[in-house]
């Protein structure tokens, strides 16, 4: 379960919203998924794991945060960007 202070700040950033059925991203935060899957992919970067772009596109918003509170927010972000996706999660 993501830490619950980690939710709050993402939600307070306009990056998720909650419901009854859960946690989903804004639109806010898709737009800065495309960015960062666009750059990497322009960068040729051979990724397959969600953590990267997330974590590209949380550094591209919240650059001035320490490594260990991206980390967090990546984490926390993982199952809700997961969740759009079929298959099992990674």
């Amino acid at each position: 379960m993501p830490d619950e202070d980690v939710l709050a700040a993402l939600e307070a950033a306009g990056l998720v919203a909650r419901d009854a059925a859960g946690v989903h991203p804004t639109r806010r935060w898709r737009g800065a998924m495309a960015r960062a899957a666009r750059s990497l992919q322009a960068r040729g970067a051979p990724w397959k794991d969600l953590r990267l772009p997330i974590a590209v596109a949380l550094v591209e918003l919240f650059g001035d945060l320490p490594d260990d509170e991206i980390v967090r927010r990546v984490e926390a972000l993982l199952p809700v960007e997961a969740a759009g996706f079929p298959g099992p999660a990674p």
